[in-house]
């Protein structure tokens, strides 16, 4: 994964007011901890950094006071209202280390004909080198048969990732589509009318004979 460089710079006022001005000038307050440092408050650019977190298990270099420091998202705050992010935590990372994140799952593939899936965990957790972090793992159904379940541990996971999830977690299920009752009611209502309609040109037929 290529690291995304985004300058920082130090913030030196907190508080509510403080992240409001920083959020007016298109930037975006953050924290950088980890590796025993003390947290380094800083501001990212808004609109590169929104970018950037849309991307899962990103990798950071952060440029700040010409030194650049890698990182990975660790939690992002975000004003659900707006659709605005309020806070970035983001832990330091060093190359060669290993990490636990949670990768999203890709379903590929189509399950046997007359079937559907059903996703019953949307990610898995892995622990992985810092610096090639997954962005998602693939999680194939093709071919799979109505009953039958994937779990953690039958997926193949990304070179040099280890399963933090229990192996025996079902991730995807296939089924056969279940009709709802207003559906068989349709069905029962269109078959008798259907009757209905056969019996009343019996009766004509019969009557013109």
């Amino acid at each position: 994964m290529s690291e995304i460089k985004l300058a920082a710079t130090t913030r030196t006022e907190f508080g509510k007011g403080a992240a409001r001005r920083l959020r007016r000038a298109d930037q975006i307050p953050a924290v950088l901890y980890g590796h025993g440092s003390d947290p380094l408050h800083v501001a990212l650019p808004g609109h590169a950094t929104m970018l950037a977190v849309k991307q899962a298990n990103a990798l950071f270099a952060i440029e700040l006071d010409g030194k650049t420091t890698l990182a990975i998202t660790k939690d992002v705050q975000r004003d659900v209202v707006k659709n605005t992010i309020e806070h970035v935590d983001l832990l330091i990372v060093k190359k060669g280390e290993k990490v636990s994140v949670e990768v999203p799952v890709n379903v590929v593939g189509e399950s046997a004909p007359g079937t559907i899936h059903l996703v019953d965990i949307q990610s898995l957790a892995l622990e992985a080198e810092a610096t090639h972090l997954p962005q998602h793992v693939d999680v194939s159904i093709e071919g799979a048969a109505a009953g039958s379940t994937i779990t953690a541990g039958e997926v193949e996971l990304p070179k040099g990732a280890t399963l933090v999830t229990e192996p025996d977690t079902i991730i995807v299920t296939i089924t056969v589509p279940q009709a709802s009752a207003a559906d068989v009611a349709a069905e029962e209502a269109a078959a008798d009318i259907a009757a209905a309609q056969s019996a009343a040109s019996a009766a004509a037929a019969e009557g013109d004979a």
